[in-house]
């Protein structure tokens, strides 16, 4: 089951950093707090603030040692931005948003996630973006449901 507006997000731990011996609480991680988690936003760092939004979150069915190097490759210290592993599918299944079409996997291989965008405060999703189509179910020539205009101007509009 797909996660939807008004659910509550799911409570489980990602981990951050390598070596991966750091786990973020992600009930605790979203508590008071309006976030984005969705996948590249570093370039609207100002318009993010202006609309009030505490920190976008990066998370990749990967491990922390390529998702700390990606973290380092984009200079996202001091940003807002926080990148996350998802190495086992655990939010990604909690969400439902497991990528397992054929087509994709025959390239990428293991499951993935698909390309979303949801706008979570105090840990409750108040709008969530999923980038795919019938006809492009990795989101890759359609992206825009999930990228920053479009979540701002759906969060504006709430």
């Amino acid at each position: 089951m797909v996660i939807k507006v008004g659910d509550t997000f799911p409570a489980v731990q990602l981990d951050k950093d390598f070596p991966p011996d750091f786990k973020v609480d992600m009930t605790s991680r979203l508590a008071g707090k309006k976030t984005i988690v969705v996948p590249g936003y570093l370039a609207g760092q100002d318009a993010l603030k202006a609309a009030g939004i505490d920190e976008v979150l990066v998370y990749c069915v990967n491990d922390a040692a390529v998702m700390s190097a990606w973290a380092d490759h984009m200079k996202i210290a001091g940003s807002n931005l926080t990148f996350l592993c998802d190495p086992r599918l655990e939010l990604t299944k909690a969400l439902g948003l497991e990528l397992n079409h054929p087509g994709p996997m025959s390239k990428l291989g293991n499951t993935r996630c698909k390309r979303f965008a949801a706008y979570v405060v105090d840990g409750v999703v108040k709008h969530i973006e999923v980038s795919e189509a019938e006809d492009d179910p990795a989101g890759d020539d359609r992206p825009e449901a999930s990228c920053i205009d479009n979540m701002l101007a759906k969060i504006a509009a709430l």
